[in-house]
Order: C-alpha cells, then sequence, then structure tokens
C-alpha cells in the first residue's frame, strides 16, 4: 500500500536571487521527493517564497520600488531557477497570498478565542526623528552574544545568536541613525509556555535527529517564554484583525505559508481536500526540510502553534548543516557565494545535484563543496563510469544490429542481473533515511562492475569476427540492461539523465520495469549524454561571481604600492567588524609537514584557542612562549589538513626573517579588545 506523503522546504526569502546554499538543501528535498514518487508513493511537495518581513521593506526601498513589485520580480527569478536546476514541487506560491492571509487569521483566531494569545506592555526601540516605533531589521547595534558591531535587531550574522532589538548596544536607527529610545508598547503574545510538557514529549519521540532533540532540549531546559507575533507599523505583512496598526510577525505566518501553498494547490487542480492532511487525525505523513539555523522555529513554535489551533503536528522534521565552498564561508568577494543563475550560465545542473548528493547524509554537520574534487568526481563517475556504460556498446547495437537488442538475456549472466537490481534495496533504504552519500557509492559500484564486464568481454574485438556477431550482440544488451538498472537508481538524482536514457532505451523508468530484463527491443539513437566539466567552465563561475560584488576601479599605484598594492577600499563599518583581541602565546611548536607554519595555542582571556601561523621564517617556537599578540577573535575557524585554525594572528614587515608578530609588554591582560 502507497504511503501519503507531504513535503515541505524551507522558503527562500524573497529579497534576493537564489544560491547555492539555498539549492543544497532544495537538492536534498527534490531528491527525496523523487525517490518517493520513483518508489510508488504519493508524494506532494508544497513550496513558497517568503515575502513578508522588514528586509523586504528595506531592499524594495533600496531599489526604489514598492515591496510587491520586489516580491513579483524575485518570485519570477526563483521559479526560473526552481526549473533551471530541476527541481519538482508540486506548488510554489506565496506568503503574501488570499490563502496565507485567510489560514493565518483562521489559527490566530483559534489561538486567540483558547485564550493563548495575551497582550502585555513592553518596551520597544523608538526613533525620534522619524516618531516612529523600530521593527527589528531597523535597528542595528553590537550583538548582546559576540559583541560584533553593525548587527540587526533580531539575529547576529556573525555568531547566529538571536535576540530582542533592545538588548543591542550602541543601537543605531536605520531610518535615521539616530540613537532609539525605549518607550512603551503593547504587544501580542502566544503562550508558548503551556507548551511545554507537549513539546519535550513530541521533540524526544523521534522526530527530529538527536543532535536537534538535544539542542532544543537545552531551550524547554531553561524554561520556555511566551512569543511575541506581533510587530508595530510600519510592517510588510498582514495587519493583525482588531488590531490596527499592529501586523503579524513573519515567522507567525511562514510557516503557514505551507498550508497555505497546499490550499493554492488544491484550489487549481480542481479541490482536492487540502485540509484532511492539516487535521489532528490526519493518515498523512508531513515532512519538513530546513538548516539548522531556523530548528527552533520549527520544532517549538510551529508545532505549539499548530497543536494550539487544532492541527496536525509534523511527523519529521529533517535539519541540515551549511554549505561551506574550499573548506570556508561562502564570499562574494572569493566568488563563491555562486548564484543559481550563474551556475546555470556555465555549468550543467545536473553535475551540482549529482556533487550535493555524493556528499548529503542524514547528519546537521556542514558540507564541502571542494570545486577540485567536484570537477574531478563529477568527470570520473558520471563521465567516465555512468555514461561510458552506455556509449561504449551504443553504437554496435545500432549499426551492426538494427538497433535491436538480443532476442533472449544470455543465462550466464541472469544470475548477475538479479544481483544488481537486488542491490536497489540497500540504495533505496538509503534514499529513505537521506543517506544519498551511501546510496551514490553503492550504485558507483555497480557502474565500476558494468564497466570492468564490458572490457572482460571486449566487444570491440569480438566485432571484428563475423562468427562472434551474437556473442557481442549479447554482451551490449547485458550492458545496456546493466545501465537501465543504475539509471534507475540514479533518476531521483539525475531526472534529465534519467529521461534521455529513457528517450535512448525507447522504454520508460521505473522499479516495476526492472523485474525484466529488456531484450527483443528496438532502442533509439544514441547521443551524447554528458560531456566533461572543464576547469574553465568552473573558472569562468567564479569570476562572474566575483564580478557582480566588483567595486569601482582605482587607478593603478607608483612607487613602493606598485608590488604590494592596497586592497580594495572598505568601509569604517566593515573594519569595525574586526574583533582585535590581545593573546598570551601559552604553547608554540613545529607543524609536521608544513615549511611556514607554527602552531600556537592562545589564551584571549579565559578562552583558548588554536592557530596555525605562517611565521616559521621568524621565530622559534621557544622565542614565542610567554609573549603577546594581537590577535583576529572573531575570524571564522578555517579547517587545515594539519587541523582546524580558530583565528589569525597580525603580522608586519615584508616577509622571511623581517616579520613581527609581538605585542609590546604594556601591561595589556590576554583578551583586551585592542582599539
Amino acid at each position: 500500500m502507497s504511503r501519503k506523503i507531504l513535503v515541505t522546504a524551507a522558503l527562500p526569502y524573497a529579497n534576493g536571487p537564489l544560491h547555492i546554499g539555498h539549492l543544497m538543501e532544495q537538492v536534498q528535498t527534490d531528491i527525496w521527493v523523487r525517490y518517493q514518487r520513483l518508489r510508488g508513493n504519493e508524494c506532494l511537495w508544497v513550496w513558497a517564497d517568503d515575502a513578508h518581513g522588514t528586509p523586504i521593506m528595506l531592499k524594495a526601498a533600496e531599489l526604489g520600488i514598492s515591496p510587491q513589485e520586489l516580491i513579483d520580480q524575485v518570485k519570477a527569478d526563483h521559479e526560473r531557477d526552481i526549473a533551471g536546476f530541476l527541481l519538482s514541487p508540486d506548488n510554489f506560491h506565496t506568503t503574501h497570498s488570499d490563502e496565507n492571509r485567510e489560514i493565518a487569521e483562521l489559527i490566530y483566531g483559534r489561538l486567540n478565542d483558547a485564550g493563548l494569545i495575551r497582550k502585555r506592555t513592553i518596551k520597544q526601540l523608538f526613533d525620534p526623528k522619524e516618531n516612529m516605533f523600530l521593527p527589528d531589521r531597523y535597528v542595528k547595534g553590537d550583538c548582546p552574544n559576540c559583541k560584533s558591531a553593525d548587527q540587526y535587531g533580531d539575529n547576529c550574522e556573525v555568531c547566529s545568536a538571536t535576540y530582542d532589538a533592545t538588548e543591542l548596544g550602541n543601537p543605531v536607527s536605520v531610518v535615521s541613525g539616530a540613537t532609539p529610545e525605549l518607550r512603551d508598547s503593547e504587544q501580542h503574545f502566544f503562550a508558548l509556555s503551556d507548551y511545554t510538557d507537549m513539546l519535550r514529549e513530541w521533540t524526544t519521540s523521534g522526530t527530529l535527529q538527536p543532535e536537534i532533540a538535544n539542542k532544543i532540549r537545552e531551550w524547554l531546559d531553561e524554561g520556555l517564554q511566551d512569543w511575541d507575533i506581533s510587530r508595530n507599523a510600519p510592517y510588510w505583512g498582514f495587519e493583525i484583525p482588531d488590531a490596527p496598526g499592529k501586523y503579524f510577525y513573519v515567522w507567525l505566518d511562514a510557516p503557514i505559508g505551507y498550508i497555505a501553498s497546499h490550499k493554492n494547490l488544491s484550489d487549481r487542480t480542481d479541490g482536492m481536500d487540502y485540509l484532511s492532511s492539516w487535521k489532528a487525525d490526519s493518515d498523512v505523513e508531513l515532512y519538513h526540510f530546513i538548516g539548522k539555523d531556523i530548528a527552533n522555529f520549527h520544532t517549538l513554535f510551529w508545532p505549539a502553534m499548530l497543536e494550539g489551533a487544532g492541527f496536525r503536528k509534523p511527523t519529521g522534521v529533517f535539519c541540515h548543516g551549511f554549505l561551506m565552498v574550499d573548506d570556508a564561508k561562502m564570499s562574494k568577494s572569493r566568488g563563491t557565494s555562486i548564484r543559481a543563475a550563474t551556475w546555470l550560465e556555465h555549468l550543467d545542473a545536473e553535475y551540482l545535484r549529482y556533487y550535493l548528493a555524493a556528499k548529503l547524509n542524514s547528519s546537521v554537520v556542514d558540507l564541502n563543496l571542494n570545486l577540485d574534487d567536484f570537477v574531478m568526481r563529477v568527470n570520473a563517475d558520471l563521465v567516465g563510469k555512468v555514461v561510458n556504460i552506455a556509449s561504449r556498446c551504443a553504437g554496435f547495437v545500432t549499426k551492426r544490429f538494427d538497433s535491436q537488442l538480443s532476442a533472449t538475456f544470455p543465462a550466464d549472466r541472469q544470475a548477475d542481473y538479479d544481483a544488481m537490481v537486488a542491490a536497489g534495496d540497500s540504495i533505496l533504504h538509503h534514499y529513505e533515511t537521506r543517506e544519498y552519500g551511501k546510496a551514490i557509492r553503492e550504485i558507483m559500484l555497480l557502474a565500476e562492475q558494468a564497466n570492468v564486464y564490458i572490457a572482460d568481454a571486449e566487444p570491440w574485438v569480438k566485432i571484428k569476427d563475423d562468427s562472434q556477431s551474437q556473442a557481442v550482440q549479447d554482451i551490449c544488451t547485458v550492458a545496456l540492461n546493466y545501465f537501465r538498472i543504475i539509471v534507475t537508481y540514479l533518476s531521483p538524482v539525475l531526472p534529465a539523465l534519467a529521461d534521455k536514457t529513457a528517450d535512448f532505451l525507447q522504454s520508460p523508468l521505473s522499479l516495476d520495469a526492472l523485474e525484466s530484463p529488456l531484450v527483443n527491443h528496438t532502442i533509439g539513437k544514441f547521443k551524447p549524454m554528458m560531456t566533461r566539466v572543464e576547469q574553465d567552465n568552473v573558472d569562468r563561475v567564479i569570476e562572474a561571481t566575483k564580478a557582480l560584488n566588483d567595486t569601482p576601479a582605482t587607478p593603478a599605484p607608483t612607487g613602493p604600492l606598485a608590488d604590494d598594492p592596497i586592497k580594495p577600499e572598505i568601509s569604517f563599518d566593515d573594519f569595525n567588524k574586526l574583533d582585535l583581541r590581545i593573546a598570551l602565546i601559552t604553547a608554540a611548536e613545529h607543524v609536521e609537514g608544513a615549511d611556514k607554519l607554527l602552531q600556537l595555542t592562545l589564551d584571549i582571556g579565559g578562552e583558548t584557542r588554536q592557530v596555525f601561523a605562517g611565521i616559521k621564517s621568524a621565530y622559534a617556537p621557544e622565542d614565542l612562549v610567554g609573549k603577546q599578540t594581537v590577535m583576529v577573535a572573531n575570524l571564522a575557524p578555517r579547517k587545515m589538513r594539519f587541523g582546524l585554525s580558530e583565528g589569525m594572528v597580525l603580522a608586519a614587515g615584508p616577509g622571511g626573517k623581517d616579520l613581527f608578530v609581538l605585542h609590546p609588554d604594556d601591561g595589556a591582560m590576554p583578551g583586551m579588545r585592542v582599539k
């Protein structure tokens, strides 16, 4: 009996283009959805743009257009990229819709009727120049957690902490530049704390990955606070019924957008019963694919809100880590914050789909896209192993056997064929459990077996002997059937290759079709299915991404700066993001296998960091212990082959022996900030 499954992915925010960080999750979702359909399950993917909130107001104002114009433009761009990367949602909608307003008001009304909405007067930031309360993103200041400057009033982009805007240090109004004042403001709160027991049970019931369940337990142990679900005007979103000037906070109506997209699909397809999937007693499985950074919204606020309104809770919430590129956070300046559209201009979407699948698993650890490994793996696996099976045999069949496969399958290969089909049990299990990397490894083993078979059988030698004609036809028939099995198992990852294969074999790909080999059958003309990834195309992607972030050109320097030019100009705000600290060098040692590096252990005032510094030419380890230096304390950790480097020490000088890293012993204490 087939399962009924409803799937959602995190809603891309409607103030900018999709990039490869978004695509990692979206491809992960798409593979799982396509796998479920391959298994014959009834699987719907409902999705939408997240189209509310202050950042959209800010972006629209920056562009000189209305928020509605912005979200319409972005949605069109997102839909283009969704199609380009072969994603298969059944519906892609927007949270700024009549359906979402209707369902948000329904859920809010039920919560209010149940006494779960409470009004409370709180202190909020007010711009005295513009005479307005400031939404979170209209305030910037120092993060209360890591002290990074120039952070918005809802979360820190450096350490990912979430907080209230009133907790910012040195707050400034984005609207006028004025220092905000604290003033009384009545707001609406959802009684999240009433659901502590329910959430404690639900989050430990197997619905979450162990890592996420442990993290959520910290929230529960600390004690849940009621959740502020309203925002003052001006705000881009839905006004709360019977509360003029108050709007639903974006995180209230954003997940409701899943239900709204489902309703929109229902309305467009002649009234499927969408609401039955969301009732508390529904037999439909509901799964959310999200990033680990928004786990709290989906595993605390969302299920509590659903429970309070009489709706069903998710069957499972699947969280993933972040995408790194070459072991570092994505960066526009390095050309690694790659837009989906930029990728599609120069590289095939399926190359990225395959590489991500080969790396993805069910954990929440970060995933690394190594561009050199990407080129080698795609060329070796897809071109050298998979497509190579068909390209080595297709010509013999079309030219020598009138495009006909053998009338019967060779009896001596039937056991091998059956074993290859049976390998699908393990492969499909890996898809189900989101262990895509394991599935890919097992599929590639099948491809290797097929290539070994062809190499050992040598049809290109036998074709020269007319008496071996039937043997050649049999060899090609076996190989192309192996190819059919392999591409069928790859079809959730590579849907375009699957379509090309079905067209070439003149036979649809399905699990049921694999029960019997394809024999006594006419195939189509083979056309190249994939070409090698060229490094030049990868380089073009990087350069095009850098160009999107280019600063105006400056005159070429002369004199001493000609050999060591000043880097592009930065703003004071950029410089102010650096957290420079006095660090005491408590240990220093050589790094085995490194000509330039020393491994330093640094004390920055109660916290110890490990840093690899390229200063071996100027210092012996014993000369450094007990001395002080200055380090960049808020630099993202960098994974090196020697270990994790957790910062950077500052150095001056032309290099070699003339390299200076020590701070004068002027009484400064470890951890003291350098200004």
